[in-house]
């Protein structure tokens, strides 16, 4: 998928690995400048490098999102570097407990750890970001405001965890929902100043670090990966690259009147189960 995002500046939180630096290469590849804000700085670090080898524009800036100050100081940093920002990638998330407990035997902890990154995350990081989406609109327009030509953008990546109920993951249940919600706030609230806001929620996806989820030592599915597939009509885990042409195209000039909508990415395992009795 090409899409002309030439001369665009984009910041990715979360983009060292996984779907964020699938979403990060698939910005790059189109010719958007990217800002990657991670916690992990030598991936971070690696990941920049790469890209700029390879002839790409990618600054580092190590942040974490649940830290609302670090959050001020990276997109200042950001904007100071390249000049101006015009779409942010909220991708920045862990995911649930890796011993999976029902909601009365979760800590305060863990929850509020997921919380604080996955959801709480997501509102740092626009708030820190889109008052400087917003100086490049105005200058742009000479200070006017303009929602039929709305060219700021920005993608919250949810789940389909934060679409249907799942058990034993109430933390991350909760925050995904929370950041579907919230996108749809933002873009009633963002859509008039010229700037889009969408979501992406992804289906189980096969990163490195699902890798052992879905096989075995032999190469082949798990049992639970196995019992997890039967469900999604497409019968694989999705790719991050898919993933990032959702995104890609989210900010792509072409998705002009999308606004508020959350563009499931699951292989159709959110659109019922098929039986065979």
């Amino acid at each position: 998928m090409k899409v002309d995002l030439e001369g665009k500046v984009a910041v990715v939180t979360g983009g060292a690995q996984g779907i964020g630096r699938a979403i990060v290469d698939a910005l790059v590849d189109n010719g958007a400048q990217v800002a990657v804000v991670d916690i992990d700085k030598e991936a971070g670090k690696q990941t920049a490098t790469e890209i700029q080898q390879s002839g790409g524009m990618c600054l580092f800036v190590e942040g974490d999102v649940s830290n609302a100050s670090e959050m001020v100081s990276a997109a200042d940093q950001i904007a100071s570097h390249f000049g101006k920002i015009e779409i942010l990638v909220n991708n920045a998330g862990i995911n649930t407990r890796s011993d999976r407990v029902p909601i009365h035997q979760y800590t305060l902890e863990d929850w509020q750890r997921i919380l604080d990154i996955d959801l709480t995350g997501v509102f740092t990081t626009s708030r820190a970001v889109i008052p400087h989406i917003l100086a490049h609109i105005s200058s742009e327009r000479g200070g006017k405001s303009d929602s039929k030509n709305a060219t700021g953008r920005i993608v919250n990546i949810s789940s389909i965890a934060g679409l249907v109920p799942l058990r034993l993951q109430s933390a991350y249940v909760a925050a995904k929902a929370g950041v579907a919600n919230l996108t749809r706030s933002m873009a009633l609230e963002l859509g008039p100043e010229g700037i889009l806001v969408n979501a992406v929620a992804p289906g189980s996806t096969l990163t490195r670090g699902t890798e052992a989820l879905f096989y075995g030592d032999d190469g082949a599915y798990t049992e639970n990966a196995a019992s997890l597939l039967s469900h999604i009509p497409l019968g694989r885990p999705g790719r991050t690259t898919e993933m990032a042409a959702a995104v890609l195209f989210l900010v792509s000039p072409d998705a002009s009147y999308i606004n508020g909508s959350i563009l499931t990415v699951d292989g159709g395992w959110t659109a019922g189960y098929t039986r065979d009795w």
